[in-house]
């Protein structure tokens, strides 16, 4: 089932505050990347009383627009889907301009003992130019965490982030992307600004250690069964018809992990090569974080009992077999 991405957004100038929705602006970084899109959508809901939903990195003019359509405003909260380092840096400026509490699930997990795998192919038979463009710069190449953001109001799922005349905002927590991923739902117009969970131009990359395919599936369905009328991602245009967006984004989930294991039954026992045959039509630098998605997809495909890595620890460049 092909998902009905959502058309490429219009080429509003970033920095500029746009209106919406009659209760929400978006404004949109300078931060263009094959992770954020056209850049980092950061939503102002209300028009006294207003809730900033991810403020997004600390880029001057991006600032300076929030600030600019925040004057004659009152914050009431500063909500943070996750810690990426797209979405989260400037909450600190935020916070520090209005009062206001960042209000997030938590800060981002870290994982003692976690050594990071380098997911670079040595065996890839590329030529000069395109080992330059298989091995770029980290920052680059992964979504960066934001270790210093930490929240001043804790929510769990359901909790209030703010009630004001004009809205009801609730967290959803939407584990998955990463484990403290979450969701905000206006409740009186049916809308749900989603993050990172759900994205009208691309798939997610769900990357394992913080990252957990399993628990992302099961927020994808905790999210379909909703029913909200229109999805707000951080990046990227709204989803106005979630319902079949949302059964397609799944079905592309659970086909991608059922080629993943067919791979494995034929042999084919590393996920560089996985990557090499259920990628092969996509641009070539986007295989390092396909790599990180197929990895999820086993690790969840091993704690259901159906493959077993071969070094006992399931590492990224290790191998995979069939039980």
């Amino acid at each position: 089932m092909a998902i009905p991405f959502v058309p490429r957004i219009d080429d509003t100038p970033r920095g500029t505050v746009q209106r919406v929705h009659p209760l929400v602006e978006r404004v949109i970084a300078e931060n263009p990347s094959k992770f954020t899109y056209h850049g980092t959508g950061t939503y102002i809901v209300g028009t006294r009383d207003v809730v900033v939903i991810d403020p997004g990195p600390v880029i001057d003019a991006h600032r300076d627009a929030i600030a600019g359509a925040l004057r004659g405003r009152t914050v009431v909260a500063i909500a943070v889907t996750h810690c990426h380092s797209d979405h989260s840096p400037l909450a600190a400026w935020l916070h520090g301009h209005t009062g206001a509490p960042r209000v997030a699930i938590g800060p981002h997990r870290v994982i003692e003992g976690w050594t990071e795998d380098d997911d670079f192919d040595p065996d890839e038979e590329v030529d000069d130019d395109a080992a330059t463009e298989a091995k770029p710069d980290d920052a680059e190449e992964r979504e960066t965490i934001d270790l210093a953001f930490a929240p001043d109001v804790a929510v769990r799922d359901g909790d209030v982030v703010a009630r004001t005349a004009e809205f009801t905002m609730r967290a959803v927590a939407t584990p998955g992307h990463t484990s403290n991923h979450m969701c905000l739902a206006v409740d009186e117009d049916a809308m749900l600004f989603s993050g990172d969970h759900v994205m009208g131009w691309s798939t997610t990359v769900v990357a394992p250690p913080d990252g957990d395919m399993a628990d992302y599936i099961a927020s994808l369905h905790k999210v379909r069964g909703r029913g909200d009328r229109v999805l707000w991602p951080t990046h990227g245009g709204p989803v106005t018809d979630p319902g079949p967006f949302l059964d397609a984004y799944l079905a592309h989930r659970l086909e991608r992990e059922r080629r993943i294991l067919e791979q494995v039954r034929l042999g084919n026992d590393t996920i560089p090569g996985i990557v090499k045959v259920l990628y092969a039509d996509v641009d070539r630098r986007l295989h390092r974080p396909a790599r990180r998605s197929v990895w999820s997809h086993l690790r969840k495909l091993h704690a259901e009992g159906a493959v077993v890595p071969e070094d006992g620890e399931g590492r990224l460049l290790g191998r995979w077999g069939a039980v």
